[in-house]
C-alpha cells in the first residue's frame, strides 16, 4: 500500500515566520539597545546580550529540530543531539567572557576603548 504525499508547506511557512519574527526581535533590539538593558550587569553580562544568547538557542534548536527533523527521531537520541550542543555553546560563550573580560582589563590603560 502506498503512503499519501504530504504537502510541508505549511510547515515551511511557520518555520520561516517564526524564524523571521526572532531574527526581527534581535535587530531591532540591536538597533535600539535599550539603556535597561545594554548599560546594567546580570552575571557580569548585560541583559541585552543575554537576550541575544536565549534567542541565538532557541533559532538553532528549532532550526535542528526542523530541517534535520529531529522530531521524528527516538526521544534520547533527540536529546544526546540538543544536550551535547547546548553544553559545547555554553563552554564556548563562557570561555570567550572569561577570555575577553581578562583582555579587556589587562588592555584597557593601553587601548582607547
Amino acid at each position: 500500500m502506498a503512503h499519501a504525499h504530504e504537502s510541508n508547506t505549511k510547515r515551511i511557512w511557520v518555520v520561516l515566520i517564526l524564524l523571521t519574527v526572532i531574527t526581527t526581535v534581535e535587530v531591532v533590539f540591536g538597533i535600539i539597545k535599550p539603556a535597561s538593558l545594554h548599560l546594567t550587569s546580570f552575571f557580569g553580562i548585560s541583559p541585552l546580550n543575554w537576550l541575544f544568547i536565549i534567542l541565538t538557542l532557541v533559532k538553532a534548536y528549532y532550526i535542528a529540530w526542523a530541517f534535520m527533523h529531529l522530531e521524528g527521531e527516538k526521544k534520547w537520541f533527540r536529546r544526546s543531539i540538543v544536550w551535547t550542543s547546548i553544553f559545547l555553546i555554553c563552554y564556548l560563550m563562557t570561555l570567550m567572557l572569561i577570555e575577553g573580560s581578562y583582555l579587556y582589563s589587562t588592555l584597557s590603560p593601553l587601548v582607547k576603548w
